[in-house]
């Protein structure tokens, strides 16, 4: 079995172009007619010459952006952020593991969640489809509706999650004069700004975003060396530590392969017969570059408060109180602040393609939501953030490691029912997608299979998982705390269910 990425999209695909070709000459003048009768929102975005475009088929004329480097600046700047550093943190703050623990378990975990992620990438050049619909051809179309709703909950909650590190931040910033509200209040308008105008200037914003965080990150670095406190602790190993290091790496895969279900979203206006390689590798690097130094700043700014006793804005403000502690306090002063400011804006460039995917996915989960405009669904959706991430302001690290574990069992789950598909029943082809057919149900599976794939993954979840709430049999067992293995387990029994289901599944249906 070998898949070539490169591999030119053969006789099967051409057929899909020629049908498709052939319908757009028979819609042609429908597509005059409705264009005219454009709703109110998307006629306010017309005019503002933002994208109006959703969950259809991007045509080849349509894809015009010819720069390979918008997708590496695309995932530098959004996670090149305070999130990300948050994440490294809680190595230290939560599972008391040593720094040089925390840099190992940081470099493997991303790696393992980031491969996911600029892999079902290439398939946005290639198909023209957003990844949720693409999705259906992966999982079949019952299961693309489940991880639908599960994607828009969660595109939900790493916005808040996100929201509440900078909220933290400028809240501290100027003596606390800014209530936490208002400074939720201030990301969501910013990321609204910017969701609102669509794929293009998205990637113009991510292009640049990443500037004046790197200049904060670098900042932080030059005062912690000059500070001296950090200091890397002692590697202790046992069943304990086996536990922490399982369960801070199911919260580091969550956070790297996140994208996933978002991934294709950002690559669909890639001409067809760009590389594929050169997608995977500018997309794999734009995100291990951010993840591994700025996970890894955290696990170092944290190690320094924890061996130095220096807790008073830490145990206040958590990773907000830390950042002004070492930019600020007996250090930059104003102009410490100045930056403090810039990295908690910073947050806008991880919620832009959360808060675009999530109203993708909502446009894909039922037919009569595709025609809701993806720009209401957006707005919505940064509201109902707002709502949730003020109260869940007060408890940032507990809802920051249950999240980010939570995150990992449902992609897990996705990805392997996702490769099964792909590379054992579509042999890796290409062409075994009719893209241009995706509104035809017969051209993908019903999702049988995918359905029942997802309820064993649950099934392994929940044997695996070790959380504070609760604690599956399996995931208990592991040192005086337990370890998380939910995401890994989830994988496995849904990766071997489908394959076994899969077969009969196609037999009995002919998709």
């Amino acid at each position: 079995m070998s898949y070539d990425p490169e591999k030119t999209i053969g006789d099967d695909v051409k057929k899909s172009n020629d049908s498709f070709e052939k319908s757009l000459e028979g819609n042609s003048a429908t597509a005059e007619v409705s264009s005219e009768k454009l709703n109110f929102i998307d006629r306010l975005a017309s005019k503002l010459n933002a994208e109006t475009k959703g969950i259809e088929l991007v045509t080849d004329e349509e894809k015009t952006d010819t720069s390979i480097a918008n997708v590496f600046t695309m995932w530098l700047s959004a996670n090149l952020v305070i999130a990300t550093f948050s994440l490294g943190m809680i190595g230290v703050t939560v599972f008391h593991l040593s720094f040089w623990q925390c840099v190992l378990v940081i470099i493997f975990f991303n790696i393992m969640g980031g491969f996911s992620v600029a892999f079902f990438s290439t398939f946005g050049p290639k198909l023209g489809l957003r990844q949720m619909i693409l999705s259906k051809f992966l999982i079949g179309d019952l299961a693309t509706r489940i991880f639908c709703i599960i994607n828009v909950v969660a595109c939900i909650g790493w916005g808040a999650v996100n929201i509440m590190s900078s909220a933290q931040l400028l809240h501290i910033v100027n003596n606390g004069t800014l209530p936490p509200w208002a400074g939720c209040l201030i990301l969501v308008v910013c990321t609204i700004l910017v969701t609102f105008f669509g794929y293009h200037v998205i990637h113009l914003y991510e292009k640049w975003s990443w500037v004046p965080n790197a200049v904060v990150f670098i900042a932080i670095i030059a005062r912690m060396a000059m500070n001296g406190r950090f200091q890397a602790g002692e590697m202790i190993g046992g069943q304990t530590t086996a536990g922490n290091v399982l369960s801070f790496g199911g919260a580091i895969y969550g956070f790297a392969t996140g994208w996933t279900t978002y991934a294709s979203d950002y690559t669909v206006y890639q001409p067809r017969n760009v590389s594929a390689w050169k997608i995977f590798f500018y997309i794999f690097a734009g995100l291990l570059f951010p993840l591994l130094f700025t996970m890894i700043l955290g696990a170092a700014c944290a190690s320094g408060i924890r061996f130095n006793d220096v807790n008073d804005t830490w145990g206040k403000d958590s990773v907000g109180g830390l950042v002004f502690d070492i930019l600020v306090t007996d250090s930059l002063h104003g102009f410490g602040q100045f930056l403090c400011v810039l990295l908690a804006l910073s947050t806008v460039a991880n919620n832009i393609p959360n808060m675009y995917s999530m109203a993708l996915s909502a446009q894909a989960a039922w037919s009569p939501f595709s025609k809701i405009p993806r720009v209401f669904w957006t707005i919505a959706g940064n509201f109902v953030t707002l709502a949730i991430c003020i109260p869940a302001y007060y408890h940032f690290e507990s809802v920051m490691e249950n999240f980010m574990n939570l995150i990992a069992y449902y992609l897990a789950i996705y990805q392997a029912i996702a490769y099964a598909e792909h590379f054992i029943t579509n042999k890796g082809r290409f062409s075994a997608y009719d893209y241009a057919n995706f509104h035809d149900k017969r051209v993908y599976p019903m999702g049988i299979a995918g359905t029942f794939a997802f309820c064993c993954g649950v099934a392994g979840v929940v044997l695996g998982m070790n959380q504070v709430w609760y604690s599956g049999v399996i995931g208990r067992k592991i040192g005086d705390f337990g370890g998380d293995i939910g995401f890994e387990m989830g994988f496995a029994f849904a990766f071997i269910s489908y394959n076994i289901v899969r077969p009969f599944e196609k037999k009995y249906t002919g998709r």
